[in-house]
């Protein structure tokens, strides 16, 4: 369990940082929360990996919720655009996640 703890916060902190660097360009001490956001992030990361989680399957589900959930909120938070289509490419993320998650061998425990 503690494996998936760390994917959270690692996917968590880089959704919050790339969220920021966005609203950072307004209030610049926000750059504060970029660069703690991803320290840290990069930092649970790479606790993942020590932890025995295979590289392609911890980056992969790290990435893709990271793109996924940087498009809902950034629909909410800055009223961008979200078309169909990139709904569509969202539910692929997501199946392609549970894909990874469900096809990959399991690490020897820690």
């Amino acid at each position: 369990m503690r494996k998936w703890g760390l994917l959270l916060v690692a996917i968590a902190s880089e959704v919050t940082a790339t969220l920021s660097l966005k609203a950072a360009l307004h209030t610049s001490a926000l750059y504060i929360v970029v660069i703690v956001g991803y320290v840290l992030s990069y930092a649970a990361l790479a606790g993942l990996l020590q932890k025995g989680v295979p590289l392609g399957v911890a980056y992969g589900i790290w990435g893709a919720c990271g793109v996924a959930l940087t498009a809902v909120f950034g629909t909410l938070l800055y009223d961008e655009p979200l078309s169909a289509i990139s709904g569509l490419g969202i539910m692929i993320i997501i199946a392609g996640i549970v894909l990874v998650e469900t096809g990959s061998p399991k690490a020897p425990a820690a």
